[in-house]
C-alpha cells in the first residue's frame, strides 16, 4: 500500500478567493514523485477553533500532514496555537527559533518588530525548522496517533526550499518510501481526450497514465511502479511518444521554449517576432530560456498599424484591403521582421484577443500567423482560440511557436 498524506492550506484569503491556492498542487506533486499519494487537501480559515478541529483530523487521516499559511506574525496567524491546542501542547518562546528570526532581519538591515517574537512560539516538544528565505520559522511535530506533521509558511517562494531542505530528507529518512518512477511527456496541440486513445496501447500493470494540461501544452504523466526495469520503461515512454508523433515535443524536458532554441542553437539559426495581439508574450517566453541571446535576435511589438507599416514594411493599401488581422497582414509581419533582423526565421501575429474588437467576420480570437523562412513565407495558419484575452494571448504565442517547431522537426508546413 502506497503511504498517504494530508496537505492543509491556512488562510483567510485562501477560503474568499483572493488568493489561489498553487502550494498544494506543487506539494503535491512532489509528494507524488516520492511515492505518497495525497488523500484529502483542505483549505481552511484563519479561525482558531475550526484550526484545532482540523488539525486533529488530519493527524487522523493519514501519518504525513504538510501544512502550509499561518506563521506569520500577526494576529490571524493562528497555526501554533491551534497545533498547541490541538495536540495539548503549550506553546513557548523557542531561543533556537528566536535567534533565526533575529539573524534574518540583521541580515537585512532592518530591525525586528516585538510582533516577530511570536513567529517563535512553538508547541512544546516540535522540531524547529529554520527559514533562510524569510522569517517565519516552520516546525515538525508528531501527533498522539503518530502522523508526522509539517508547518510550513505560506509564501511560495519560502515553502518550496523549506519542503527540499527539511520536509523531504525527513520524509526519506522515516519512512518506509519506495519512489516510482515518472517520466513526462510533453505535447502541443493535441486534446487530453485524444491523447488517452493515443496512449492506451502502451497501457500494463504497474503503469499508471496521467494528463495535465498546462496551455499551452499538455503533459502526459507516466508512473512505473518501483522496480519496473529501465529498459522496459524506456521502451514504453518511446512507444508512447511514437503514437502521438511530431507534437510529442520532448520527454523529461524543458518546454516548448527551450526545446525549440537548442534546435535552433544546434543548427546555428535564428529568429525574429513581430507581434500584434500577442504584446510581446512570444518574445518574452522565449527570452526567458538560459541562452537566448544566442539564437533570438529581435522582437517588436507592432499594435499600431503605422507600427507595422513602420517597423516591419506592412504595405498600407494591405491594411486597407484586408484589415490589420488578415492572412496577408500575417505574412508581412514575418517576412518584413526576418528581413529587418536577418534572422533565419520571422513568426508574424496579429489577432483580436478581446474582449471587445470583433465582427461577425472577425469574431474575438481570430488570430492569423504567419511564419517566413529561406523559403519566404513557408506557413500560415489562421485559429479561433476560445477564452479570455489572456488565454487567447497564451495560445496564440504557443501556436506560433509550435509552427516552428514543426517546421524544424518535420520540414513540413
Amino acid at each position: 500500500m502506497p503511504v498517504e498524506a494530508v496537505l492543509l492550506a491556512q488562510g483567510n484569503e485562501l477560503t474568499t478567493g483572493l488568493t489561489t491556492d498553487t502550494n498544494s498542487s506543487w506539494l503535491a506533486g512532489r509528494l507524488w514523485g516520492l511515492g505518497i499519494d495525497v488523500r484529502r487537501i483542505i483549505t481552511a480559515p484563519d479561525r482558531v477553533d475550526d484550526l484545532v478541529e482540523i488539525v486533529a483530523q488530519a493527524a487522523d487521516l493519514a501519518p504525513i500532514v504538510v501544512a502550509t499559511g499561518g506563521l506569520g506574525p500577526t494576529r490571524d496567524d493562528l497555526t501554533a496555537e491551534a497545533v498547541g491546542r490541538a495536540f495539548g501542547r503549550r506553546c513557548r518562546l523557542q531561543p533556537e527559533a528566536l535567534q533565526w528570526i533575529e539573524a534574518r532581519f540583521a541580515a537585512m538591515g532592518r530591525p525586528m518588530a516585538d510582533s516577530n517574537r511570536k513567529q517563535a512560539c512553538l508547541p512544546d516538544g516540535c522540531t524547529p525548522l529554520e527559514n533562510r528565505w524569510g522569517t517565519a520559522p516552520g516546525f515538525a511535530i508528531d501527533a498522539p496517533s503518530g502522523a508526522r506533521l509539517y508547518f510550513l509558511p505560506g509564501v511560495p517562494s519560502e515553502m518550496k526550499p523549506m519542503f527540499e531542505a527539511h520536509v523531504e530528507p525527513d520524509l526519506r529518512r522515516r519512512a518506509d518510501l519506495d519512489p516510482p518512477h515518472l517520466h513526462t511527456i510533453r505535447v502541443l496541440g493535441v486534446p487530453e481526450s485524444t491523447l488517452e486513445e493515443l496512449v492506451r496501447a502502451v497501457e500494463r500493470p504497474g503503469l499508471e497514465i496521467g494528463f495535465r494540461a498546462h496551455a499551452p501544452e499538455v503533459q502526459v504523466k507516466l508512473r512505473f511502479a518501483p522496480g519496473v526495469p529501465e529498459a522496459e520503461r524506456r521502451a514504453t515512454v518511446e512507444a508512447a511518444r511514437q503514437r502521438i508523433g511530431w507534437r510529442a515535443f520532448g520527454v523529461d524536458c524543458g518546454d516548448l521554449a527551450e526545446v525549440t532554441g537548442h534546435l535552433l542553437g544546434e543548427r546555428g539559426q535564428t529568429l525574429s517576432l513581430a507581434e500584434s495581439c500577442t504584446a510581446g508574450r512570444l518574445a518574452a517566453w522565449v527570452a526567458s530560456v538560459p541562452g537566448a541571446s544566442a539564437w533570438l535576435l529581435e522582437g517588436a511589438v507592432v499594435y499600431s498599424n503605422a507600427a507595422k507599416v513602420r517597423t516591419c514594411g506592412v504595405l498600407p493599401e494591405t491594411l486597407d484591403r484586408y484589415g490589420a488581422v488578415s492572412e496577408p497582414v500575417a505574412r508581412q509581419l514575418a517576412r518584413g521582421i526576418r528581413e529587418r533582423a536577418g534572422a533565419t526565421w520571422g513568426i508574424g501575429i496579429t489577432g483580436i484577443a478581446g474582449p471587445g474588437g470583433g465582427t461577425p467576420d472577425k469574431p474575438v480570437g481570430t488570430v492569423h500567423i504567419a511564419l517566413a523562412g529561406p523559403g519566404g513565407v513557408e506557413d500560415h495558419r489562421r485559429f479561433r482560440f476560445p477564452g479570455d484575452r489572456q488565454r487567447v494571448q497564451t495560445f496564440a504565442a504557443g501556436s506560433g511557436l509550435a509552427m516552428l517547431y514543426k517546421r524544424l522537426v518535420t520540414d513540413q508546413k
